[in-house]
């Protein structure tokens, strides 16, 4: 769970760094603590040195013992009833030489003291030890103090971060229910939360966004199903027709009339196939498996050229522009040659026989021009749409989805596609490219969108 491990985390965090400030301050009273009692002890071996040497007996204190030792080491207690201290050898030859000091730590009767030794002003030396019982037990308050405010201190942070981060997650739980119920529904429709301004309404939109595009292709999906069943209807129906009229006659029709229905038939199964084919192309976009890489267009066009003119036998021309000459494009070498096929099969299938076909280049621009009937100003949008055929075309042959496929193409490599009259007369239909030296997209898979969905205008040319 997201809001526990989150929670762990703050406490974790939170309990190192109360921790860490508990023992500094811990260390700093400490040392406090330690400063002031070995003031105190010098205070005191000063007070007692003074009073002994006006001839007085220094008050008595109930944390501190003093005596007095000779030269000869013998010791005389300052209070009676007290435990003597003990006199090491270091503490007598201060009381033997009247010079220096010693300082040790001692344990007397159970009870450690801090000791001090100097040497008196007439000769021998004073003892006085200081008791650290107090200092023990403010010690052990101390501890069990910050002990009891540092675990207060880090339940509290658990706390006010589970709180918090449940207001904070509140979102996300919101956004996961959202998606689960589209997960489980199917329903792209489902409306995601509102996306506030933080990283969190981010991520929201870009759901949302992701959402659409999802929604958009699944209605082109669906779309294109029922354009493809309505346009596989046809071929299928003629192919049936033919079939079940060779079954009835089993024979008996006329060489002539058979000879017509297989001709039919083939006809019709040759359309059937460049129809899947097409379809197959359209829905699948095999170039998507390439990079887009720099590509020169006039070795591009000068292959489709040439290609054309094997298949069709019509001659096509490429020329350049001397004013503004071509230029190498971003794209994917199989779509481009893809792109330069389909519109010259298309200006072929509307060009009078033995007419040239001519592809004009200039730098990223590529138009490919035909002297046929040309296209009217208000179908220029519409030719790009899958299955499209014009009033006066119905008649010709093709599914109707070669210049889709150039728009799908085209305008996945962030290109422009346009439709026009070519100089003379006949049409004008081409694309224009980027040219390199933008950031390279991923391959991806893409679905083709009607101008009506928003995708690249075709522009006029």
């Amino acid at each position: 769970m997201l809001r526990a491990k989150i929670t762990g985390v703050l406490v974790a965090a939170a309990a190192l760094a109360i921790c860490l400030a508990a023992l500094l301050s811990y260390r700093g009273v400490s040392d406090l603590v330690a400063d002031e009692l070995e003031r105190g002890l010098e205070d005191r071996v000063r007070t007692v040195t003074t009073l002994l040497d006006a001839g007085l007996i220094p008050p008595a204190r109930p944390d501190m013992v003093g005596q007095t030792v000779s030269a000869g080491g013998v010791v005389t207690p300052l209070a009676p009833g007290r435990d003597p201290l003990p006199v090491p050898p270091d503490a007598l030859r201060v009381a033997r030489t009247g010079h220096g000091s010693w300082r040790a730590d001692l344990v007397v009767a159970g009870t450690e003291y801090g000791v001090l030794a100097r040497p008196l002003p007439g000769g021998g030396a004073v003892m006085v030890g200081q008791s650290y019982e107090r200092a023990a037990l403010v010690d052990r308050q101390f501890l069990r103090r910050i002990t009891w405010t540092t675990a207060a201190a880090v339940l509290l942070a658990g706390l006010l971060g589970w709180l918090v981060l449940g207001r904070i997650l509140r979102p996300v739980r919101r956004l996961a229910a959202a998606t689960g119920r589209i997960t489980a529904t199917q329903d792209l429709g489902t409306p995601l939360p509102a996306a506030g301004a933080d990283e969190i309404g981010q991520l929201t939109r870009s759901f949302t966004h992701m959402l659409e595009a999802l929604r958009r292709s699944r209605a082109q999906q669906q779309r294109l199903v029922q354009d493809a069943g309505h346009e596989l209807r046809t071929p299928l129906t003629s192919v049936r027709g033919s079939a079940e009229l060779l079954q009835r006659a089993r024979g008996r029709l006329d060489p002539a009339d058979e000879e017509q229905i297989l001709t039919t038939l083939v006809t019709e199964a040759a359309a059937l196939d460049d129809l899947v084919r097409e379809l197959v192309e359209l829905a699948t976009d095999r170039s998507t498996e390439e990079r887009p890489e720099p590509v020169d267009l006039v070795a591009a066009a000068q292959e489709g050229a040439r290609r054309c003119a094997q298949r069709t036998g019509r001659p096509v021309l490429v020329l350049e522009d001397p004013e503004d000459p071509p230029a190498p494009v971003l794209a994917r070498p199989r779509a481009l040659q893809r792109c330069i096929d389909n519109l010259l099969g298309n200006a072929v299938k509307f060009s009078p026989d033995a007419t040239p076909v001519t592809v004009h280049l200039a730098g990223t621009r590529l138009a490919v021009r035909d002297q046929g009937p040309g296209i009217d100003p208000a179908e220029r949008r519409a030719v790009f749409d899958r299955f499209y055929r014009g009033p006066g075309t119905q008649a010709t042959p093709g599914s109707g989805l070669g210049l889709a496929i150039v728009h799908a193409l085209v305008t996945a490599e962030s290109g422009t596609v346009f439709a026009g009259e070519a100089p003379g007369g006949g049409a004008e239909v081409g694309f224009r490219l980027p040219p390199p030296g933008r950031p390279t997209p991923a391959p991806r898979r893409r679905g083709r969108r009607s101008p009506a969905e928003g995708a690249r205008q075709p522009e006029g040319s």
